[in-house]
């Protein structure tokens, strides 16, 4: 197959844009399964506001020896994944889904649990359990997607990265901790 044989022709583009133009960006060359993403979406969003609120709960019940640097962690973290929520709801909204943020069915469609923690040591581990949770998941949906909705994935790739990144200082903040703290 050459590169020219899957070229859409101008003529045809430009018939192809005029119709259904209600739904946006979702044109006639989306081809993945729009309401299976809409719903893996929405299962992303709510693992993100999950993150969202257990890291604030840290950052504020953070004690101990090194709970200042480690509370000011778990604030940048919960800003962070506060942006990733809300990349994934503008891009709900943009594949013409809605975002759901109903708190009765948060938890039940979060990927990651609340586990409040009661140590520091706790606080850590559950925010880095959650973390892997995340990476996997994102993982996941970035292979299910493949090259049928590149945009999507190459936020998800975006999002992903930072995931990565919070599991590495999460790690690295376990490792620098006594296991009493």
């Amino acid at each position: 197959m050459t590169a020219e044989s899957v070229l859409t022709d101008v003529s045809t583009l430009r018939h192809q844009a005029r119709q259904n133009i209600e739904n946006g960006a979702v044109t006639a060359g989306y081809s993945a399964d729009l309401p299976k993403v809409l719903s893996l979406l929405n299962e992303a969003l709510a693992t993100e506001i999950v993150c969202v609120l257990r890291y604030r709960r840290h950052h504020f019940m953070a004690r101990g020896i090194q709970a200042k640097s480690t509370a000011d962690e778990f604030l940048i973290h919960s800003n962070e994944e506060q942006g990733h929520a809300d990349q994934l709801a503008a891009r709900i909204v943009q594949l013409g889904g809605e975002p759901d943020f109903a708190p009765d069915s948060l938890s039940g469609r979060s990927h990651a649990q609340y586990v409040a923690g009661e140590t520091l040591v706790d606080m850590i581990t559950e925010d880095l359990v959650a973390e892997r949770i995340a990476i996997d998941s994102y993982r996941g949906l970035i292979r299910y997607l493949g090259d049928q909705d590149p945009t999507t994935s190459q936020m998800l790739r975006g999002i992903l990265a930072v995931e990565e990144k919070h599991a590495d200082e999460l790690a690295d903040l376990l490792n620098d901790l006594p296991n009493q703290a």
